[in-house]
């Protein structure tokens, strides 16, 4: 749910992923359950139910794992930094974009901000399509939550100068992420990346300006109508 000056709207869910990498994914997390020291979720059913019910309990198992190492304080350590690469992969495999928080999260925690989030830019601008636009849905569960006071409508100020720490960061997913929305004509791409981007000018460079009135050319006549209609609430916002 969003407000524009004509209302609230209501923003279409993001389309499922345009290629199944299921079978891939559920190697990472196999993989990382080993790594972690983790028991295996207990295989059910060998259908397509049975293998998304196992990928779930397997990512949170995972996560949970992760999670619990960041937080310990014993001769165990800090979580060993051969778990980084792997965590990352499973995140941009991961199909839903509310699920890869649970990968997400824990993985801020263990390895700081920062670096998940350099490695996700990474991704959105050097890798593969699916890659990419794993990364860019991986990517809203990066940023540093606001935290609100009582009157439920000023942001703490602990919390404004907690997210001011990684404005750079910010600028550089929305220009590395309008870059690739035009340059690369890959549905899920552009499907995981507009959401993402500003669309007004005046939030990029000069000479970025003309990809931003490319981009929003490109939404607005795409043949897809996640992309119409998104693109469409963004540019009135």
């Amino acid at each position: 749910m969003a407000s524009t000056e004509e209302g609230p709207v209501v923003f279409q869910p993001l389309p499922d992923r345009t290629v199944d990498r299921s079978a891939a994914y559920a190697i990472l997390l196999s993989n990382l359950l080993h790594l972690v020291g983790a028991e295996p979720p207990v295989p059910e059913q060998p259908n397509l139910r049975g293998e998304r019910a196992w990928r779930q309990r397997a990512r949170r198992t995972v996560g949970a794992a992760v999670a619990d190492r960041a937080a310990r304080t014993d001769e165990a350590g800090p979580a060993p930094d051969a778990w980084f690469t792997p965590l990352i992969q499973a995140a941009v495999h991961e199909p839903d974009p509310s699920f890869v928080r649970d990968l997400v999260g824990p993985t801020v925690t263990a390895f700081g901000r920062r670096r998940v989030r350099l490695a996700l830019l990474d991704q959105v601008e050097t890798g593969i399509a699916a890659d990419a636009a794993g990364a860019a849905r991986a990517w809203y569960w990066t940023l540093v939550p606001l935290r609100y006071s009582v009157s439920f409508n000023t942001p703490t100020q602990e919390s404004l100068v907690e997210r001011e720490k990684y404005r750079d960061l910010d600028r550089r997913y929305r220009e590395i992420g309008l870059r690739r929305f035009v340059a690369d004509d890959d549905l899920d791409v552009r499907r995981c990346l507009l959401p993402g981007l500003l669309l007004s000018p005046d939030a990029y460079p000069t000479d970025m300006h003309p990809l931003v009135t490319r981009a929003v050319e490109i939404a607005g006549s795409s043949k897809d109508e996640y992309l119409r209609h998104r693109v469409e609430i963004q540019i009135r916002r």
